[in-house]
């Protein structure tokens, strides 16, 4: 799990990246929840779901937005913070040319960032949503969404109530060719516990290991 930093657009980026010993391993990028309220590239769940991309044969990317940690420049909104993830994706390209897929996979505000990069990025193959803040953020730019992905939320969110993601998910169901796998944990606020953590990265290998068409041993040919 090396350091590495990389250009972003407003300096340096730090992250930690794994790389997978087979030239044509899928690739995810993982994007953290909010700078201004804690959120790091070491947050737990953005950990865990790097250790299990790691484990199903995945070259990972975890990294801090612009003013967290290592990271230089300061919190833009959304917006720059949308650019970093995009210098994260060209780093994640330069040192995977033959990646067989590319996901993105954030948390609260790194889940919006991610479908805003997915809508930039066509090459893009899968997502992992996890408690998106749909009652904070417009989600109409989803349209149409790129392609299909897991969405997770907690029903006992105390900042994002699960019905405003259940409405997003609808709403994204109806757009053809596009099939959204929405998943809610029972007693789950915004915050996950450690179990809760486990069951979120048990769902995301799940639906990653359903979308690949392969088994966890046979992703991890490593």
């Amino acid at each position: 799990m090396p350091e590495v930093m990389f250009a972003g657009p407003d300096g340096r980026l730090e992250g930690r990246y794994h790389h997978a010993k087979r030239p044509n391993a899928p690739v995810a990028l993982l994007l953290h929840p909010h700078p201004l309220h804690g959120g790091t590239m070491n947050n737990r769940v953005i950990h865990s779901l790097f250790t299990r991309y790691q484990e199903m044969g995945f070259s990972v990317l975890r990294f801090n937005f612009r003013g967290v940690g290592k990271s230089q420049g300061r919190y833009d909104g959304g917006i720059g913070e949308i650019s970093d993830a995009a210098a994260a994706l060209d780093f994640l390209q330069a040192v995977n040319p033959a990646a067989s897929m590319l996901w993105v996979a954030g948390y609260s505000f790194g889940a919006y960032v991610g479908m805003q990069l997915l809508m930039r990025r066509p090459e893009m193959g899968g997502f992992i949503c996890i408690s998106p803040p749909a009652s904070h953020y417009d989600f109409g730019f989803l349209a149409p969404c790129p392609c299909g992905g897991l969405m997770v939320h907690g029903e006992d969110d105390e900042l994002v109530p699960v019905s405003s993601v259940g409405k997003l998910v609808e709403k994204l169901n109806t757009q053809k060719g596009v099939s959204i796998d929405y998943r809610t944990i029972a007693g789950a606020g915004h915050v996950y516990t450690p179990e809760q953590v486990e069951n979120v990265t048990n769902m995301a290998q799940d639906h990653v290991q359903t979308i690949m068409g392969g088994s966890r041993m046979a992703l991890a040919a490593d």
